[in-house]
């Protein structure tokens, strides 16, 4: 369905539309994108679905037409869209050959039950309203595909000076009291920047990139609250784990709790978890509920160290059926970054999403550890360079020291320990990102 921004149509009779559709079907956007020319004798029209031209009203109601067969009384009813018809005229810049490239002719659904003058009446339902208009959807018989349409924004300008309505007038008039040469703005940015270093200084600027650092990096922190008088309240345990999620992992978390000595010794045999967990659960509290509430938080914590490690969440339950479904819906939604490839949407576990499980891991550490952990074996778990855990370690505030790792483990000797304490110490950007920085 179409309407036109300059006017209404006289000779309706006279009209022939063709439908281009985009080529890349396999895209779950493009492949909805819709053009629709109009050629008339005095000028051509195109509309589209998608741009800044598109209409909004396709997005927020759906909208039917119906065809009437006089004949037999009944109505046939279709899905359609409303196409926005702007003049175009030629002697400008030419896309024609850009249009081709992307789209081809696409017959138009509408079945093609016609009265002598192309026209038909329809009903329409926009929302709970229904409404009886006219209409004329008739795609040009026999077209070549053959699309070359000129685009001049001067003579478009007078075309709206003429006979556009209100609105584009408007924004005529705006968009040239707003007009700036680029040679201005580009000599305008020069001269801005060259008074900023003057007043402020090099070191000053420098300063200004590192708290730029800080910030994009506590983009993937938990929730910081700096003004906590104790540190179980600084990173809160509600941030990490919500009471519906705490109470899903009941169930997945009773064999962690009721592990015995000699199951403990068989799952590190078997490394059927990560050396965090297998130490801690020689530890496990004697009081029911203390010992409840840490199996919950030790088979929250395995299992995102367990999610890091993958690349391209290719299953639904990526973590097995006996994960609860809030658990994995909150992993995809809050660990994972959405990407196009081969024609299908994936989740990927990116560097900087992995940065995000990581500081996680360590504030549930934290909580489980009395806010003292050893960052040396969550970073052999998490598979990552020393560097890159002690940076998310600083971006969390913790105080770094070294101390003498549990016997036993890997690289026992010279472990990093991270501590939370009061006051949180000043923030300060990593020093690969401030070495990587620099200014002339």
């Amino acid at each position: 369905a179409v309407r036109f921004a300059n006017g209404k149509l006289q000779r309706p009779d006279s009209l022939s539309f063709t439908v281009y559709r985009d080529r890349d079907t396999a895209h779950p956007r493009k492949r909805h994108r819709r053009i629709v020319v109009l050629e008339t004798e005095r000028l051509s029209y195109v509309g589209h679905n998608f741009g800044s031209e598109a209409m909004k009203c396709n997005s927020l109601c759906r909208y039917f037409v119906g065809v009437l067969d006089k004949n037999s009384g009944q109505m046939e009813v279709y899905n359609a869209e409303i196409f926005n018809m702007q003049p175009l005229l030629s002697g400008g810049r030419c896309w024609g050959s850009q249009l081709l490239g992307c789209f081809f002719f696409h017959s138009c659904p509408v079945p093609s039950v016609w009265s002598k003058d192309s026209s038909f009446t329809a009903a329409c339902w926009e929302g709970q309203q229904e409404k009886e208009a006219r209409w004329w959807v008739l795609c040009s018989p026999g077209c070549t595909g053959c699309f070359n349409v000129c685009l001049s924004l001067v003579q478009m300008d007078l075309c709206i000076e003429a006979f556009g309505t209100s609105k584009q007038k408007r924004a005529l008039s705006s968009r040239r009291m707003n007009a700036v040469g680029s040679d201005i703005v580009s000599t305008a940015v020069t001269k801005a920047a060259a008074n900023v270093i003057d007043a402020k200084g090099v070191t000053a600027l420098m300063q200004d990139m590192a708290q730029d650092d800080v910030k994009n990096i506590s983009a993937f922190l938990p929730p910081c609250h700096e003004d906590a008088d104790r540190p179980e309240h600084v990173y809160k345990f509600e941030d990490i784990l919500s009471p519906a999620e705490y109470e899903a992992l009941r169930v997945p978390a009773a064999g962690l709790a009721s592990v015995t000595t000699e199951e403990v010794a068989k799952r590190a045999e078997e490394r059927s978890h990560c050396s965090f967990v297998l130490e801690e659960l020689k530890f496990m509290p004697t009081d029911e509920k203390s010992r409840d509430h840490k199996a919950r938080c030790l088979w929250f914590l395995d299992t995102l160290i367990r999610f890091s490690h993958q690349k391209v969440i290719k299953k639904k339950h990526p973590m097995g059926p006996e994960c609860p479904h809030i658990i994995s819906r909150k992993l995809m939604k809050n660990f994972t970054s959405v990407t196009y490839n081969n024609g299908s949407i994936q989740n990927l576990i990116s560097a900087s999403m992995k940065a995000k499980i990581t500081a996680y891991v360590i504030a549930l550490a934290l909580h489980i550890n009395n806010f003292q952990t050893d960052l040396t074996v969550l970073q052999n778990d998490m598979k990552l360079p020393e560097s890159r855990i002690l940076d998310i370690a600083k971006a969390l505030r913790l105080r770094v020291s070294k101390a003498k790792g549990v016997p036993g483990l890997e690289s026992d000797q010279n472990h990093k320990l991270g501590t939370l304490s009061l006051p949180l110490p000043t923030q300060k950007a990593p020093e690969g990102q401030r070495k990587r920085r620099k200014m002339n």
